[in-house]
């Protein structure tokens, strides 16, 4: 069984001065069912741990107000960073869930599967960045990917990918995008908001964050 939580040092990687590049390997089946662990900081809405295909993920539960709900992990981002994980999520008569993955915190970009209007987007705030048309299937297993690096002057490359979990990962990125102005820190982020009345999961997540070395 995986742990919970593995953080490991990349040393095969070559970040700033001052820096370290940690990565996080998430597995749920070593938590108890129930509240989310420390590991796991809730921003908003319901979020717990749930049985789910005869292991444990990561779910947010409609509850009985509609809300985007939203929860951090690993550690902080001071550079570069990318999140990568798998989600499930059902629709219910016309209805479609929204759900995504973002890095940098709460001002960074976010990566969103919009089954609504048929497409996948790259948002930052209110801001649109980027879209492509995406086909969306309820009840299958999809894995997101997510990358932002530190290019130059104050430039950031953003990359996003999307597969069936059936499938490796694409070569091509879905979606890309060059970004101003960024400041690069902050916490990777799972979204989700239960449009359909039904619980998404999330789980095998997997982080790579720049961050301030330790002294």
């Amino acid at each position: 069984m995986k742990n919970a939580l593995v953080c490991l040092l990349a040393a095969a990687a070559l970040p700033a001065i001052g820096q370290e590049v940690k990565k996080f390997d998430i597995n749920c089946d070593a938590w108890a069912a129930g509240e989310v662990p420390a590991e796991v900081f809730v921003l908003d809405g319901k979020v717990s741990i749930a049985e789910k295909d005869g292991g444990k993920a990561i779910m947010i539960d409609p509850g009985t107000e509609l809300v985007e709900a939203s929860a951090q992990l690993g550690d902080s981002a001071a550079g570069n960073a990318v999140i990568q994980g798998r989600v499930f999520a059902s629709k219910k008569g016309r209805s479609s869930p929204r759900f995504g993955i973002s890095v940098h915190g709460m001002s960074g970009p976010r990566l969103y599967v919009n089954p609504a209007k048929k497409q996948i987007e790259l948002v930052r705030g209110d801001q649109s960045l980027a879209t492509a048309p995406f086909t969306w299937t309820s009840d299958v297993w999809l894995n997101l990917r997510l990358e932002v690096q530190k290019g130059e002057g104050d430039k950031w490359a953003v990359k996003a990918y999307a597969w069936p979990d059936k499938d490796t990962q694409p070569a091509d990125a879905v979606l890309k995008h060059e970004l101003s102005g960024l400041k690069g820190q902050g916490k990777c982020t799972l979204w989700a908001t239960p449009y359909s009345n039904t619980p998404i999961y999330f789980d095998d997540l997997h982080i790579e964050v720049e961050a301030a070395a330790a002294k």
